[in-house]
């Protein structure tokens, strides 16, 4: 796992070798115990949730 960036509590990373769960590409999000999946191409949530605040940080 790289992790492509940190702030504010969020990190950021990509797994290499990750296309067996989700087809796309993706991003892994993680923030408090919390952790998110972003589509790569369009930003939709593929699994997980986060609060409201930290994933219109990461959206940004």
């Amino acid at each position: 796992m790289a992790i492509i960036s940190m702030f504010y509590g969020i990190i950021v990373s990509m797994f290499y070798f990750d296309n067996k769960q989700h087809k796309t590409p993706h991003i892994h999000v993680k923030y408090q115990g919390e952790e998110v999946v972003f589509s790569i191409p369009d930003g939709k949530i593929l699994n997980g949730t986060m609060k409201t605040n930290k994933r219109k940080l990461v959206e940004a």
